[in-house]
């Protein structure tokens, strides 16, 4: 079910490419989509205030196996989206997904199979992925 939505998805942007139809314009569109994304997450610390980032170091106890290393890793992040910076950054990642799949389509890549062989590769390395 998940992936006849993504198949939708990526020939209703087929459909809907037009002006970015060259791959240049596509990478840079899918670049300026990404800072976007980082501006709009940025702008919840520095405008609104609804989260904040307090950073530190990163540690896990030596004696601590890998799999159990996640519950020592903080995100750096308090608070909690508002719904005004909620639908932002929804709408900013999903301009970001709409240049993705762009590429996928410029390429003759199913976005499907990126996303399943990423999943296989993921499920298969596990921890020493360390994404």
């Amino acid at each position: 079910m998940k992936n006849e939505v993504v198949g939708q998805f990526q020939d209703k942007v087929s459909e809907l490419l037009i002006r970015h139809r060259s791959i240049l314009d596509s990478l840079t569109k899918f670049q300026e989509s990404s800072a976007r994304v980082n501006r709009s997450i940025a702008k919840t610390v520095t405008n609104c205030g609804c989260l904040s980032v307090s950073a530190s170091k990163q540690t896990c106890p030596p004696e601590v196996n890998l799999k159990d290393c996640q519950q020592y890793m903080n995100s750096h992040l308090n608070g909690e989206l508002c719904e005004h910076c909620l639908e932002a950054i929804e709408e900013e990642l999903g301009n970001h997904l709409f240049y993705l799949t762009a590429l996928c389509n410029l390429l003759n890549l199913e976005l499907t199979d990126v996303f399943d062989k990423e999943f296989e590769r993921i499920n298969t390395l596990g921890f020493f992925n360390l994404s």
